[in-house]
């Protein structure tokens, strides 16, 4: 039955995939001297389809943006069409604009962890490939030592059958995805995808963290 319903996501995903390929493609790179805004840190995370963890983390008390791209390859500009279907070596990301004032990264790791499956590497879900694959893309020592700690806490607590495999990588650029990826799941309710994958997280998120959740999101289904 699992593999019927993995079968069954997979194909809304490559429905999607197709429908947004033919739309105006290409990405750009992200000047983080630009984006942040006065006094907020980035925090930079792959948890499988961008759709599904920007939604989570645009709920997030002191979180005042999130956009969604790719990151972790070489390649330059790469499109959704190229990332998606394994042609380059970037994940599917999202970054993070955050008051460290209102929450801090530790509390957006402890929220990463849940809203991402650590123990399957290359996929989340029925998203299957090195372009889903989960990696924390540190920014600085002090992200990477609270990651790593994150990591060995949890792997200790044996909360999981296995051990985890999200990867803990140094950042270095970040490209924002094509505008119709942006609050994709806002705009695209009704889609398939959304309703069974990404909705299940968002609702995870909230019945873990409730304190977290922005007001305007409390009384959402």
């Amino acid at each position: 039955m699992r593999d019927i319903y993995s079968i069954l996501v997979s194909a809304m995903l490559l429905l999607s995939v197709s429908a947004c390929y033919g739309q105006s493609e290409g990405s750009q790179l992200v000047d983080l001297n630009k984006a942040k805004g006065a006094g907020e840190e980035v925090a930079t995370f792959a948890g499988g389809c961008f759709w599904c963890t920007e939604a989570v983390f645009e709920r997030v008390k002191g979180v005042r943006d999130v956009v969604s791209g790719y990151t972790g390859g070489s390649e330059q500009s790469p499109t959704y069409y190229e990332v998606s279907y394994g042609k380059t070596e970037h994940a599917e990301a999202v970054q993070i604009y955050y008051d460290p004032q209102v929450i801090t990264y530790q509390e957006l790791l402890d929220i990463f962890f849940v809203a991402h499956n650590p123990i399957q590497a290359n996929g989340q879900g029925p998203d299957i490939g090195k372009q889903y694959r989960p990696v924390v893309y540190y920014h600085d020592a002090a992200q990477k030592s609270a990651t790593e700690n994150t990591i060995k806490k949890l792997d200790a607590s044996g909360k999981y059958s296995k051990s985890i495999v999200t990867e803990v990588e140094a950042f270095e650029e970040f490209w924002l995805a094509e505008d119709y990826h942006q609050n994709y799941y806002e705009l695209n309710p009704g889609n398939p995808y959304i309703i069974q994958v990404a909705v299940p997280k968002v609702k995870k998120f909230k019945k873990t963290f409730p304190e977290y959740v922005k007001a305007k999101y409390s009384g959402e289904n």
